[in-house]
């Protein structure tokens, strides 16, 4: 017969066979767009150099290039590889620039800047990054259809564009040697925490009410301008 002890290192194994299985969907996604960046470098270097190789031999045919002509040819097939090999990533797009994203790439290019601040994030708020992020990849679909001129767009845009950012920032402001100290009853932790689980809910009611077709209900929900103001206490 199962003791309690068994009971809760069972529940302690399905938390965290949950949470493996988010972060290698997440790690997953990370790796799909950076085989496609590869890719994409990939197939300019090959229009490139087919280029360089086909004008070439247009040239060739009316002006004989000789040594000198192929070492041209050469040189310049080094550096279309070495420029389009070694040119530096798309830039990182920070939340100061999230109000000009159009509304369907916003929940991505959040995601990425979320994933981006887990090395400054406590452990306990990972497993609510992964479902945030889940959450955020699944909400990026749903826009496509979504009118950035609607009142339900700027509901979006105001959670994952300004208040999820603005509850990061406001932690990563507190000194570290103060995140786990106790104010007014609660760490700037677990201020955090609760800020995620907040905005984890209400990324899914979204979802849910986009789904439905539900329009008028997400334009306005509005009650989540308290994230705002938790994000504000912590940097106090």
């Amino acid at each position: 017969m199962p003791t309690d002890i068994d009971r809760q290192i069972d529940r302690a194994n399905a938390v965290l066979h949950r949470s493996r299985e988010r972060y290698t969907t997440l790690s997953a996604r990370a790796k799909k767009r950076r085989e496609a960046e590869i890719l994409g470098r990939v197939g300019r270097i090959a229009a490139s150099a087919g280029a360089i190789v086909v004008a070439a031999m247009l040239i060739g045919w009316f002006v004989p290039l000789g040594m000198g002509g192929a070492m041209a040819v050469m040189a310049l097939l080094i550096a279309v590889t070495l420029f389009f090999g070694l040119m530096p990533a798309r830039a990182e797009v920070t939340p100061e620039k999230f109000g000009e994203a159009p509304l369907a790439t916003l929940p991505l290019q959040t995601e990425e800047w979320l994933d981006r601040q887990r090395p400054t994030l406590p452990g306990a708020a990972m497993p609510l990054v992964d479902a945030i992020a889940a959450r955020l990849d699944v909400l990026s679909g749903q826009l496509r259809m979504l009118n950035d001129g609607e009142p339900a767009a700027a509901e979006v845009r105001k959670l994952v564009g300004e208040q999820l950012p603005e509850l990061v920032k406001g932690y990563q402001r507190v000194p570290d040697q103060l995140r786990t100290v106790d104010r007014y009853g609660q760490s700037p932790d677990k201020q955090l925490v609760d800020g995620l689980t907040l905005i984890d809910e209400e990324i899914g009611q979204m979802s849910a009410q986009l789904a439905q077709g539900d329009l008028d209900a997400l334009a306005t929900r509005g009650r989540y301008l308290q994230v705002k103001y938790r994000g504000d206490d912590m940097a106090e």
